[in-house]
C-alpha cells in the first residue's frame, strides 16, 4: 500500500495511523500530528480503491451505502498491511492510534469491529460501518469521536448509534460536537488533543 512513515520523536510517544477521507491522500492528515501530540510519529496510508478518480479505503454502492463485501476485504488487507509495516518499521500494531476522517474513520471503526487491535482511536465524522455484528470485548479501549451537528453526510443518528455500539462493548467514549458540517475544524482537533493528553 502507498504510505508514509515517520517514527515517534520520543520513546512512548504515539504512532498515529492516519486514514484520509474520500479524495484524500496519505499526505492529507499529516498536519494534524503535531497538533495532537508534539512527539508523535505516524503511519499514513492511501486507500486502495478509487471512485471517480478519488482514493477511498473501500467501495460504496451509493452515498452512505457501503459495499460490505469490499469493506470486509479491504479491512483484512489493511490489517495485514499494518502487521507487515510493524515488522518493517519496528513498532507494535497495538501502539498505533488510528486517526481517521470520514471514509478513513469508517474503516478504522470496522477494524475495531473485527478485533481488538487498538487501545485508543480518534474517529472524525465516522458512520456505523456494519450492523448486526457483535463487537469484541472493548473494556479499557478509549475512543474519541468528533462529529458535526450539521453534517449532511454523517447524520447525528449515525454518530449516536456508533457511540452506543462501542459503549455496549465496554469502551470508554468521548463524543465532541461542532456546529459545523462534515469538515474538520480546529476546536475538534484541540478537543482530541486534550482527550489524548488525559490517557
Amino acid at each position: 500500500m502507498i504510505h508514509l512513515f515517520e517514527p515517534a520523536k520520543q520513546p512512548g510517544a504515539p504512532i498515529f495511523l492516519l486514514l484520509h477521507g474520500t479524495g484524500g491522500t496519505e499526505r492529507d492528515l499529516i498536519g494534524l500530528v503535531p497538533l495532537l501530540h508534539p512527539d508523535a510519529g505516524y503511519l499514513s496510508v492511501r486507500g486502495e480503491v478509487t471512485e471517480n478518480g478519488m482514493p477511498r479505503f473501500f467501495k460504496r454502492l451509493a452515498e452512505g451505502v457501503f459495499d460490505e463485501a469490499d469493506l470486509a476485504l479491504r479491512t483484512e488487507r489493511l490489517i495485514t498491511f499494518l502487521h507487515e509495516s510493524s515488522e518493517t518499521h519496528g513498532f507494535s500494531v497495538n501502539q498505533l492510534i488510528p486517526v481517521g476522517y470520514s471514509n478513513g474513520a469508517n474503516i478504522a471503526a470496522n477494524m475495531m469491529f473485527e478485533n481488538r487491535l487498538f487501545e485508543q482511536a480518534i474517529l472524525l465524522h465516522p458512520m456505523v460501518p456494519r450492523r448486526g455484528v457483535t463487537l469484541p470485548e472493548s473494556a479499557e479501549v478509549r475512543i474519541f469521536i468528533g462529529a458535526g451537528s450539521n453534517d449532511p453526510i454523517c447524520p447525528a443518528s449515525e454518530t449516536e448509534e456508533l457511540a452506543r455500539l462501542f459503549e455496549q462493548a465496554g469502551a470508554e467514549l468521548e463524543v465532541i460536537w461542532s456546529h459545523h458540517g462534515h469538515q474538520l475544524v480546529m476546536p475538534t482537533i484541540e478537543a482530541a488533543a486534550s482527550w489524548l493528553a488525559k490517557q
